[in-house]
């Protein structure tokens, strides 16, 4: 048979399978599966593919080795894992990066913060480059966005040391770039062997002079490889740029080889028949020679996304999809709403980069999720069996996985899965041993709960299959209701290998109706790539107040861009006649991080950006300030056309037309019984082919096809259509029963998910709506539900400072009202007297009423960076007494039957600080009221969803499970403490001393009844109240032992609630540091003084050494009273920076992190200077400050920063006197330091050492640097091998265990895990 030249193939390569879809003229389509490395059959899992493709074909053989004749092939595309899998395992290519002066460690530091709250041994992904070249250069902004008076510096320009940037912002060239020493150091580069190269230099983004020269002169070097990070992304944020640049050098030759290998296999002529494209990340497809590293990141995901959107979605019909795509260790959920959703800040591998992507989320939830019981809960995951040993039925001694609890349950079917196993890979499944290990499994929980009737093997498997399915649902939730969207509202696509075995019931737990599978669910990625449009992207900088002179200039400059993506398009074969262009505005409020890409949908001039952004950000964020000014951050055109356009027919359409009727009787495999709720049901087993178009199968039902299995449920019914099945939910929801004489471990397990993601789901609102620096980007809050009594519940674990510390201060509420709260009041406070930490952290408690009673509370605490009192920045470290520290109340109704109290704002904001001598007022109460909405907004998210728990389970059930998870932790910390004094009987009591700077000490004394695991914690002998603002309030102590307590239980995942603290008595005399009175200063102690509780504690255990200490904060801004009382508007900021953290037994500590009772982002060094007067000369680590030990600690940072205009700054440090110690034989680290720069006349600069705190006014030319402590060493130096001197400088194997992609999920992640 001759086959014209027009056949289409699509290829995913995959970790471990290669998916093929060939769409053939006159030819059922040919769809197959290989394996990705077979090296003894063949070189190239792509080109055997395109081999067997052709064979089926013509019906020749074709020899391997053979180059492939392309002639009868129209086009290749290709999806590949290559990127990804290079930069997991470490395997790309050799390169340097070349960055600004001062930033050598920069993509080191990152901004600071760390993965896990609770791991001392803190893990983070070590950097991509083998060198670093510092080049002479720097370049800043000398006006700041933060100045009251509006000075934009156009007058400077001169064209040489002033000019306009790309974004017209006016740019000072501060330092040009030193030519001759960077072409030295490229050569030496060159000269020992490194041909890739990343170039990413501070505000090279806006000003691209010195990158492009760089650029120019690596070229006449010879590097094969040059990566412009102005090239790659222009946008702000050297810190995320300079990852993605990296990524590029890294990953670039590694795809250009790969790509060379596969155009090998093929004939030398082979372009002038066959276009072969790949796909990208951000969902189009590009020509091979344009393919990058950057590009490749999701390349076989987001087929995936294309594949879900294209078959499984009709605008005419309009239901948005979820994708839903679970494999064997992780599951990809993604949103279709007609349009692609693109992020581009997310998280890959662990490193945090900026590049268009499709937004695809990444949860550790699959097959191969480990299961197991602890401390009372159900666990799944994350850890996966992975392909070794893999699940325990896979014959390898593996572990109780997600896929064996379906075996167990019979949802898998050995019978119909492929005998590949045992010794000689021969043999099916291995029920038995899934039989045993679930009936030891039955024992174990059975014991715990000896009240109930024992639970059957089958009972404890579909019990994790549930808590598996609420554990899939939580990101899906995040991905709608976080962004305004209804979830129940939305259809599921499922594809991937294991999604048809959970599909039907993670819609039930979502509330979903309808469930869309394609007929290449198994291969969706493969058949998304081939439905792919070629696409280019365009853009451009901005930087640009909104308006509509300001839109028309914009769009002029989109035509431009237009032309250049036209012209990259035509190259690729793509002709203007079928280019479609999209063009956003990247929009957020001015002085804010967060910002939206607003598509021009209509394409037309008079397309409303403005509107449409006020739309979309009412819908995000639940509100608008339309009084502040829009900023168009940049601009960007995606043109996208596809030459031969695979059409994909409706599900929708195809459901009104075929003629529906019952399944044929007799044509069902067998029936088999299947367990589910209700018990054994006996079910049908259907082979897919074998069932007609239009048939429909009432469940219960098994479905199966070559490459996967459907679970049809009791209740829900399957029509097979042409191209797709649709599966129906029944509207009827099972009304089941749930005891309150006893607890189920799985509703446990699963209220415990529920608790936590209504308070992550707070810190989402919280996050998204607030307006201050402080809040929205450095994430200074944290979220909270209590019971009726004020117990903690659920804390999202955000700010370690804040953890148990916040139901202290709703017990105090509680009873301060006595029983005058009202529907409609939300209660405000901040004052030490109340249980607050400091004063900026302003804490709001609503009641949720049920049925007349108040039933519940939900409370948020953030970080207002700016409330008044004598300093800019609210922290004065020379601050004696609470009058000095701004705002206070004690018990406020900010909000009374529903009403807002504004004259509350003008009391305590404005009128009382100012009545306060040498004090100011708020010096930006407006993003007061705006912060305290945000935490209104995320009162109220709170509220919602923990009203549809209610409707769901009913209030006593859920009142009972929240007393339930209570128990669970106290049993946790129980058993820790009784490990503990086991450990240590040697020396019980346990006892510790560590000293502030000023000489008071914090004492300690643990005394533990091992007997029952109670523990007292007597912190008698602490010095005096201190006549400083280092004093802290005691609900700070008590969450640094909560803190302690949660970093020593690596069991399972520790709800954060009450019972934490249950079984622990806590001593602290009045008077004291600790425990200091209502009118103590107390700024610094929520900061600095619980790093050294901490460190207190953790000396006490034994575990690790002392950390840095404090929090190293710097405060300083403009504005307030001036000496005439007349009040001047300004800014107040705050930046607290990392050190050294201490090592322990087994491990290093890590260098230039934060630690412990912080994890602040630090600002990006772009935003930094855009924002506020200030250059940052210097970012780096401060080498050799650790302890020494058979365990190093981790190095200090120094930071160093030029003040551009008059400031007056506040410094409160600690670890400057003291050295931070060292354990177990172990050397102390360096103490840390701090000094002051004074600018003279001549430009010189005159050094003088600050000591712990200082209040400086700081003239312009000034610099401040901070030196941070190291931390502790931990074990005799002389013992330290090998293993340890690596362990630091190699953490690599941290690298494994971040997912794939994080997407917009890792936004949400990181605010629940930073803090100030």
């Amino acid at each position: 048979m001759t086959i014209a030249g027009n056949i289409k193939i699509a290829i995913d390569r995959g970790g471990t399978f290669t998916d093929v879809l060939a769409i053939i003229p006159g030819k059922e389509d040919y769809v197959f599966k290989l394996l990705s490395v077979d090296p003894s059959n063949y070189k190239d899992a792509n080109i055997e593919g395109i081999r067997r493709v052709l064979e089926y074909a013509t019906g020749e053989k074709i020899s391997r080795g053979v180059p492939l004749d392309t002639s009868k092939i129209e086009n290749i595309r290709l999806g590949t894992t290559v990127a990804t899998n290079a930069l997991l395992e470490r395997k790309g290519v050799r390169f340097a990066l070349l960055v600004t002066k001062g930033f050598k460690d920069l993509l080191h530091i990152g901004n600071q913060s760390r993965p896990n709250l609770f791991d001392l041994n803190i893990r983070k992904p070590g950097v991509l480059y083998e060198k670093v070249i510092e080049i002479e250069e720097r370049v800043t902004l000398p006006a700041f966005s933060e100045d009251s008076t509006g000075y934009q510096a156009n007058d400077l320009v001169d064209n040489e040391k002033y000019i306009f940037g790309e974004t017209k912002e006016v740019i000072q060239i501060v330092k040009p770039l030193n030519i001759e020493k960077s072409t030295k150091d490229l050569i030496e580069l060159k000269n020992i062997g490194i041909n890739s190269i990343a170039i990413c230099l501070v505000h090279g983004y806006n000003y691209q002079e010195h990158e492009k020269t760089l650029g120019e002169i690596a070229r006449k070097i010879g590097f094969k490889n040059i990566s412009l990070s102005h090239e790659l992304l222009p946008m702000i944020k050297v810190v995320n740029r300079g990852h993605s640049t990296c990524i590029d050098a890294y990953l670039t030759p590694i795809i250009k080889l790969y790509i060379e290998n596969l155009l090998s296999g093929f004939q030398k002529d082979f372009y002038k028949y066959t276009r072969v494209e790949f796909m990208m990340s951000d969902g189009g497809l590009c020509q091979y020679d344009k393919f990058t590293g950057l590009k490749a990141l999701l390349s076989g995901p987001a087929g995936g996304v294309v594949g879900h959107a294209q078959t499984c979605y009709d605008p005419e019909e309009g239901t948005y999809t979820i994708g839903f795509d679970m494999g064997g260790t992780s599951t990809d959920v993604s949103r279709y709403s007609g349009v692609y959703d693109h992020i581009f800040e997310t998280t890959t591998a662990g490193i945090k980069i900026a590049a268009p992507q499709l937004d695809i989320n990444t949860v550790a939830a699959g097959g191969g999720s480990i299961l197991k019981y602890e401390n009372g809960i159900y666990l799944v995951g994350p850890e996966s069996a992975g392909a070794h040993p893999g699940p325990a039925c896979y014959r390898k001694g593996g572990p109780l996985t997600v896929t064996d609890a379906n075996l167990m349950c019979s949802r898998i079917l050995p019978e119909f899965f492929p005998k590949i196993f045992g010794k000689n890979e021969n043999q099916e499944l291995d029920k038995e041993i899934v039989r045993q290990k679930f009936q030891d499994l039955a024992d174990l929980i059975n014991s715990d709960h000896p009240e109930v009737n024992a639970r059957s093997p089958y009972d404890i498997a579909l019990g994790f299959l549930k808590v598996a399915n609420v554990a899939m649902a939580k990101p899906i939730r995040q991905l709608t209701e976080n962004k305004g969207f209804d979830v129940s509202k939305h259809n599921l696509a499922s594809f991937g290998g294991a999604g048809g075995q959970h599909a039907n019931s993670l819609a039930k737990v979502l509330k979903m109706k309808r469930i869309v599978i394609h007929k290449y669910s198994s291969i969706l990625s493969a058949y998304g790539i081939a439905l792919a449009d070629v696409v280019h992207e365009a853009q451009e900088p901005a930087s640009a107040v909104y308006s509509l002179d300001i839109k028309h200039n914009l769009l002029a400059k989109c035509e431009i861009l237009k032309q250049k993506v036209n012209k990259e398009l035509l190259s690729q074969g793509v002709t203007p006649d079928i280019v479609n262009y999209d063009i956003f505005f990247n929009m957020g409020y001015k002085g804010s991080d967060s910002s939206l890409m607003i598509m021009d949908e209509k394409g037309e001039k008079d397309f409303d950006f403005l509107e449409k952004f006020y739309l979309v950000h009412q819908r995000q964020f639940s509100f608008n300030d339309k009084s502040r000014e829009v900023i168009v951050n940049d601009i960007r055109v995606r043109g996208s056309g596809n030459i031969n356009k695979v059409k994909e027919r409706s599900p929708f359409k195809d459901l009104l037309e075929v003629e529906k009727h019952q399944v044929s009787k007799g044509i069902e495999k067998l029936s088999c019984p299947i367990y589910f709720e209700e018990g054994f049901l006996d079910s049908k087993v259907y082979f897919l082919n074998d069932i007609g178009i239009g048939s429909i199968i009432v469940g219960p039902a098994l479905i199966i096809d070559a490459t996967q299995t459907i679970l049809v449920e009791p209740g829900s019914k399957l029509t097979i259509l042409p191209r797709h099945l649709i599966m129906d939910l029944s509207e009827e929801s099972p009304n089941v029963e749930f005891s309150q004489s006893h607890v189920d471990p799985v509703q446990l397990s699963i209220f415990s998910h529920r608790f936590m993601s209504i308070a992550e789901s707070m810190c989402t609102t919280l996050q998204k709506i607030s307006v201050s620096a402080n809040i929205k980007e450095r994430m200074d809050f944290s979220c909270a539900l209590f019971d009726e009594e004020g117990n903690l519940v659920a804390n999202a674990p955000a700010v370690p400072v804040h953890l148990s510390s916040m139901s202290f201060a709703v017990k105090f509420q509680i009873k301060y009202w006595d029983g005058n709260i009202n529907e409609g009041d939300i209660l405000a406070t901040n004052h030490p007297k109340a249980m607050g930490t400091h004063l900026p952290d302003i804490t709001l408690i609503s009641p949720i009423f049920v049925d007349g009673h108040i039933r519940f509370y939900v409370g948020s605490r953030a970080h207002h960076a700016e409330i008044g009192g004598t300093k800019p920045g609210s922290m004065d470290s020379s601050a004696t007494g609470l009058d000095q520290e701004g705002a206070k109340f004690v018990a406020w109704k900010v909000v009374s039957k529903s009403q807002f109290d504004y004259d509350g704002v003008q009391k305590y904001f404005i009128e009382e600080p100012n009545s306060y001598p040498g004090s100011s007022p708020s010096r930006k109460v407006a993003d007061n009221i705006s912060d305290i909405k945000a935490q209104i907004a995320s009162n109220r998210k709170g509220i919602d969803l923990l009203r549809d728990v209610f409707t769901e389970f009913g209030t006593d059930v859920v009142l009972f499970y929240m007393r339930a998870i209570k128990d669970t932790s106290e049993i946790a910390v129980r058993k820790f403490l009784q490990k503990l004094a086991r450990e240590n009987r040697h020396r019980l009591p346990l006892t510790s001393v560590d000293y502030m700077d000023d000489g008071a000490q914090i004492a300690i004394k643990i005394d533990i009844n091992e007997e029952d695991g109670s523990a007292i914690f007597d912190f008698t002998g602490t010095s005096e109240e201190a006549y400083n603002c280092y004093n802290a309030p005691r609900a700070i102590t008590y969450a640094c032992i909560t803190y302690c307590l949660r970093c020593h239980i690596t069991e399972g995942d520790l709800p954060l609630n009450e019972g934490v603290l249950a079984p622990i008595k806590v001593i602290i005399p009045e008077g004291t540091i600790l425990n200091p009175s209502e009118t103590a200063a107390v700024s610094a102690g929520n900061g600095n003084t619980s790093q050294k509780i901490t460190d207190t504690i953790l000396k006490a255990f034994g575990t690790v050494a002392a950390s840095y200490g404090c929090m190293n904060a710097i405060c300083f801004g403009q504005g307030g009273n001036d000496k005439n009382g007349k009040f001047i508007r300004g800014f107040g900021f705050c930046e607290t920076i990392g050190g050294g953290s201490g090592a322990g037994n087994g491990f290093n500590g890590f260098s230039g992190t934060q630690c412990h009772m912080t994890n602040t982002l630090m600002t990006d060094p772009e935003v930094l200077e855009k924002r506020y007067p200030c250059i940052l000369l210097q970012f780096s680590v401060r080498e050799g400050t650790g302890g020494k030990g058979k365990w190093h600690g981790g190095n200090g940072l120094i930071r160093e920063l030029q003040f551009t205009s008059q400031c007056h700054a506040s410094v409160l440090t600690q670890r400057r006197t003291y050295e931070p110690y060292g354990m177990a034989g172990g050397k102390p680290g360096k103490r840390g330091a701090n000094r002051l720069g004074r600018c003279q006349k001549d430009g010189r600069i005159v050094w003088k050492y600050l000591g712990s705190n200082a209040e400086i006014e700081l003239n312009i030319g000034d610099v401040l640097k901070i030196s941070t402590p190291g931390g502790g060493g931990y074990g005799k130096p002389q013992a330290r091998t090998q293993t340890t001197q690596t362990q630091q400088e190699n953490p690599n194997e941290a690298f494994y265990k971040f997912p794939r992609s994080s997407g917009s999920l890792a936004q949400l992640q990181e605010a629940l895990s930073t803090s100030q």
